[in-house]
């Protein structure tokens, strides 16, 4: 997979591609990361990239042409299954989408700045736009790091255990049951005799209900979205 994100702050996102699974997945050669700082694409020789509003209000908004010289190169220079805006005012991400976007080949990430970026930027190049949560940001630099370690870590060989990303919370619409490691008695804090046992058919059944059980007491809401898609 390739990844090409266009940001206003290029060091601000470089940092978490450099450590833990995103780094393993660019050393395998599974992601391949490219950051493109859009001051580069500026419209004169003071990097300017963004204006005020038209209609006023306050807050400046990232401008079209340094976007459009951007991306419209890239999109030269290969084709892409998706143009992502990073944005608050979008559907916010989950483990579906994430799911979808690891099948993906090449992607671009545009990172928002400021108040955002000019609508016809959304109009004219964006595919599909994401938001990580209902809040805001001081950029979309960290949000865009969100999505890339969720997608990333999905591919086929990044992580260590192929099954681990499959049993995480969220995939089946149920969070994921408590886990536990040794030592089985910690200062009488025992762990669940069935985890000892052995038996894994009855081992797979309680993790079952103890996700199901952990679902309707904090997320019910992700039953209730299973139950309208029956």
């Amino acid at each position: 997979m390739r990844i090409d994100i266009i940001t206003v702050s290029p060091e601000l996102i470089k940092s978490p591609f450099e450590y833990s699974i995103l780094k393993r997945a660019r050393d395998k050669g599974k992601a391949e990361i490219h950051f493109h700082d859009l001051r580069k694409y500026a419209i004169n020789k003071y990097g300017k990239i963004d204006d005020y509003q038209f209609g006023g209000g306050a807050g400046m908004v990232l401008m079209m042409e340094p976007i459009d010289k951007c991306i419209s190169q890239l999109l030269q220079e290969r084709k892409y299954d998706e143009v992502i805006y990073m944005t608050p005012d979008a559907q916010t991400l989950n483990q579906q989408t994430a799911n979808s976007l690891s099948a993906k080949k090449n992607l671009i990430i545009l990172t928002g700045h400021y108040k955002g970026v000019d609508q016809r930027v959304r109009d004219k190049f964006v595919t599909k736009e994401i938001s990580i949560g209902d809040y805001v940001l001081s950029g979309g630099e960290l949000a865009a790091a969100v999505l890339c370690d969720a997608v990333i870590r999905l591919i086929p060989g990044v992580l260590g255990d192929e099954t681990s990303a499959l049993t995480d919370s969220f995939q089946d619409n149920l969070l994921a049951p408590p886990v536990f490691t040794r030592p089985a008695d910690y200062k009488g804090m025992k762990v669940p005799e069935i985890l000892l046992s052995g038996n894994f058919p009855k081992i797979d059944e309680w993790r079952h209900e103890q996700a199901l059980n952990r679902t309707r007491r904090i997320r019910p809401d992700l039953l209730d979205e299973e139950s309208s898609d029956d």
